[in-house]
């Protein structure tokens, strides 16, 4: 009888790789991993109890989504946006999370409304002690709350998408002192323009949020 494959050897369930897969993929979101970055797949792997097929296939998908970057005989790594290519993100997160904002602004239930309220006094305490882990993973429920009442599987899709690109950068906010009292401004005004039921306010307000955080966040882009 054959002895059975060592545990990091074997393939990967369905199940196992969809989770190594939306785990990752939330780290690049948030910014767990920084530009230029070597992803390791074996120090990912003990990290997460899991096997390096699954984790090796998640990061050659995330690379196919342009999240990461193969590196020749490098293995692969988080990107470094130009600036050029930080401005056309932006110009499309404006477009998208824009609209998804107007139209969620409609349909949010009275508990959204409360769990948005909830978030933004948790981003306020975060920014008063630089806690950029706490501020980004609140920062990032209050807007997927948003944007999930839209009611559009491929407009949230597609957000999802593009915040792969920028979320490597999203620590670099906290490299200025400045940011620490602004990012949360345009939040106090959505949730003003909600309870007014005011969709095209909320969606002003969503977008000054990006355009604000992307002043300080396109400084650390490479390039003029």
């Amino acid at each position: 009888m054959s002895k059975p494959a060592p545990a990091k050897d074997r393939t990967p369930s369905t199940t196992q790789q969809d989770a190594c897969y939306q785990t990752l993929r939330q780290w690049v979101t948030v910014g767990r991993f920084l530009p230029g970055e070597r992803l390791k797949i074996r120090a990912m792997a003990d990290e997460l109890g899991m096997g390096l097929m699954p984790v090796r296939a998640t990061l050659q998908r995330l690379a196919a989504e342009g999240a990461l970057v193969n590196i020749p005989n490098a293995g692969v790594a988080v990107p470094f946006l130009s600036r050029a290519e930080f401005d056309d993100v932006l110009d499309m997160r404006l477009l998208l999370e824009g609209e998804a904002a107007e139209r969620g602004a409609l349909r949010l239930g009275a508990s959204d409304a409360e769990t948005l309220a909830l978030l933004s006094a948790q981003m306020d305490a975060a920014l008063k002690v630089a806690d950029a882990k706490a501020y980004l993973g609140a920062n990032e429920a209050f807007h997927l709350i948003l944007y999930r009442a839209a009611g559009s599987p491929t407009l949230l899709a597609l957000i999802e998408t593009v915040w792969l690109r920028v979320g490597p950068l999203s620590n670099k906010l906290f490299e200025h002192a400045d940011a620490l009292h602004v990012l949360n401004d345009a939040h106090a005004d959505v949730l003003q323009a909600i309870q007014r039921r005011d969709s095209a306010a909320v969606r002003r307000g969503i977008e000054r949020d990006l355009f604000v955080a992307g002043q300080f966040l396109r400084l650390a882009c490479r390039g003029r």
